[in-house]
């Protein structure tokens, strides 16, 4: 007779429901049943047979799961592999252009000494084509028996080995393993814990940068004008509204011109009070005539704005920016506020900026933050605002709060003429006039502010190539300018704590020594140690401080925390380009005296453009007609040279050597099985790929 409860069990509902969902639209929805507490009793009653059959139907159920889990990863694979695709013909693409970043023309010319890429480029090749060579001589070792965890252990296996019973190959690469744990890895491991010191130094300043900004931030500390001054700007035209000129020095740049313009003219500032002048160095006939057209028309609407144009353009912006000073009529201004050609500052930029300089005569500066129109645009923007980001929030902030001395943005700052007159005005000596100028300024004895909630609209370069121009020019030049100011950095007599933080903290730990280990330490020592295993590096220098440092970085962009990988990646990557800038500048290798001028798309705000349309409605009613038979032929000519000159995307061949470099090194420490070293190699060695083959900016169908 069967249990009392069996009967009951029929009609009733055993076990936890599980509704799986396929979503194959071919199939339907299945209710699985989830064991009972009665599928595991063991009895010998008759309802055992009842079991057994629910056992089976556990187990169809089972291989309904499986098979769900199958088709999930059939359409994981399916994306990875359309993925893959898309980027197997995007390389193609790459290879078959076979444009790469060794070519050099008059017209298109990279940033960088031909002899000094040449030597570096050779050097990184040597080190690749040895790395597989040693990947090779160790993937034969490891399949003869070569099985070794730890450094210490292959010595005691070598010393206890009896070197008669050696075949020809064992005693070759026991020879190897003895040279280099006697001659190759203490000048590495030498090298190695240098760099580490450099690594912790660098990583401490940047804690302490960060601990200063929470504390800015806790206090709510912020540069405040003179209540009298705040007064002054809102009692109208009688109050506080000293002479202002505001420059505009541009070079080709037509695709921005027209909006950094009309942002300027709509300065809310009184037009007696106020000189625009646009110092246009362009040697394009059409983009000088359309600048001088939107000149004149904002000319006609009662702006007051000039037009300035150089027939002998020496000394690049610094160059430019010298030669607007010395006009007659600028001995009756007291400030300048400068512009670059794709910046947009907001109406009340003067009146947010001015008031600081009110009765403080000892202020020669006053910065106000970069904000970015298309810093969505792509991966490259993404990365390069949250760089910029830690910039203004963090270093400019703390040491404009702290110290009253941070290097000029070179843009969307308003100068006091006398700090420049006094600090020798702008020098074309570098390719960095603004530091140069404001390094000069600081000797003098002149205090700087920075303005982190007054923001100036610009534009980001989307491609890696406009990039990577413009971080060479950047890391370049500061070398250039260490060299020649430490003389008189020295001498000057401002604090001995001043001089410490321009030579040790500015330039050297911040300009040198930070492209130095990144690139030193990770792209070279790091895939070395894997050959070479005496020489180790802990795994917290590999990823635990990395990962700190990139989420320190991130703080200020926190909308960016999902690319905090990418970033960290990145960051290595472009260390490479730094660190051959840095080089150059140090030692006047030549290119870091080239000027290239970054391309701009001519984005703007929504805002922007339903201001500049209403502009060009108005100027439309009284503007004089320019010369269009003369414009077409100009347009048409300029077309003809766009299409010699199309833009395309390169190969980029010292970071592609890297990026199999660092593949090769990833593989050997496989045999080593050391997971975070391979970890951070092969995602590594991956960046250094994509960014060889210039898929991470913008793409030229």
């Amino acid at each position: 007779m069967a249990p009392p409860f069996d009967w009951w069990t029929k009609d009733s509902h055993r076990g936890t429901p599980v509704v799986v969902k396929m979503e194959n639209p071919n199939w339907s929805m299945v209710e699985l049943e989830g064991p009972s507490e009665e599928d595991f009793l063991i009895t010998d009653s008759p309802s055992r047979l009842g079991r057994d059959k629910s056992r089976n139907k556990n187990a169809k159920q089972l291989t309904w799961v499986l098979l769900l889990k199958a088709h999930k990863a059939a359409g994981c694979l399916t994306s990875i592999a359309t993925a893959m695709v898309t980027l197997g013909s995007a390389i193609k693409r790459r290879i078959h252009s076979g444009r790469t970043d060794i070519e050099t023309t008059d017209i298109d010319r990279e940033n960088e000494n031909p002899t000094v890429k040449t030597r570096f480029y050779t050097f990184i090749k040597i080190f690749l084509w040895l790395s597989v060579l040693l990947l090779g001589f160790e993937v034969a070792a490891y399949f003869k028996g070569w099985h070794f965890g730890a450094p210490h252990l292959q010595l005691q296996y070598l010393l206890a080995m009896p070197f008669g019973f050696q075949d020809i190959f064992d005693s070759l690469y026991s020879r190897w393993v003895l040279f280099r744990v006697e001659y190759l890895a203490p000048p590495l491991q030498f090298l190695a814990n240098a760099c580490i010191v450099l690594f912790l130094v660098q990583s401490v300043d940047r804690l302490v940068l960060c601990l200063g900004c929470f504390w800015i931030r806790f206090k709510n500390i912020k540069p405040i004008p003179k209540q009298d001054a705040a007064a002054d700007l809102e009692s109208g035209e009688n109050g506080f509204f000293p002479m202002v000129l505001v420059q505009i020095p541009m070079c080709n740049e037509k695709e921005v011109y027209q909006q950094s313009i009309a942002a300027v003219c709509n300065l809310d500032w009184p037009k007696s009070k106020i000189l625009i002048q646009i110092l246009d160095d362009s040697d394009d006939p059409t983009t000088q005539l359309l600048i001088k057209e939107e000149v004149n028309k904002w000319q006609q609407e009662g702006a007051h704005i000039l037009y300035r144009h150089r027939v002998i353009r020496d000394g690049y912006k610094a160059g430019n920016l010298k030669s607007a000073m010395n006009c007659s009529y600028v001995k009756d201004y007291e400030f300048v506020a400068i512009f670059d050609a794709d910046f947009q500052p907001t109406p009340d930029f003067l009146k947010r900026t001015v008031p600081h300089f009110k009765g403080n005569e000892e202020l020669g500066l006053v910065q106000a933050r970069w904000s970015f129109v298309n810093k969505d645009e792509n991966l490259l923007t993404r990365l390069q605002n949250i760089n910029l980001a830690f910039h203004f929030e963090v270093e400019q902030q703390v040491n404009g709060i702290f110290i009253n001395f941070f290097g000029f943005n070179g843009t969307a700052g308003v100068w006091r003429i006398k700090a420049l007159e006094d600090s020798g005005g702008w020098l074309e000596r570098t390719t960095v006039e603004d530091m140069d100028i404001a390094v000069r300024a600081h000797l003098h004895g002149w205090k700087f502010i920075f303005l982190n909630d007054v923001e100036c609209q610009c534009e980001l370069p989307e491609s890696y190539e406009a990039y990577r121009k413009q971080q060479h020019r950047w890391h370049s030049g500061p070398m250039q300018l260490f060299r020649l100011c430490l003389p008189a950095i020295i001498r000057s007599k401002i604090s001995i704590w001043k001089k410490f933080n321009m030579v040790f903290l500015f330039f050297l730990l911040r300009k040198l020594i930070l492209p130095f280990y990144s690139f030193t330490l990770f792209c070279i020592i790091l895939p070395m140690t894997m050959f070479i295993p005496e020489a180790e590096l802990p795994a917290w220098v590999v990823c635990y401080i990395p990962a700190t440092m990139s989420f320190l970085n991130i703080l200020p962009a926190p909308k960016s925390f999902p690319f905090i990988v990418p970033y960290l990646l990145f960051e290595n990557t472009m260390s490479v380009t730094k660190f051959n800038a840095m080089i150059s500048g140090l030692f006047q290798l030549g290119s870091a005296y080239e000027w290239v001028v970054t391309k701009k798309s001519g984005r703007s705000s929504e805002g922007d453009l339903v201001s500049l349309a209403k502009k060009e409605t108005k100027h439309q009613r009284g503007s004089s007609e320019p010369n269009l038979e003369e414009l077409k032929e100009e347009i048409m000519q300029q077309d003809q040279k766009a299409k010699k000159k199309r833009k395309h995307n390169r190969i980029y061949m010292k970071e592609l050597a890297l990026a199999f470099l660092l593949l090769t090194a990833s593989a050997r420490s496989l045999l080593s099985a050391q997971g975070i070293h391979f970890y951070f190699l092969l995602f590594q060695g991956i960046s250094f790929l994509l960014v060889g083959l210039d898929l991470i900016g913008e793409q030229v169908q």
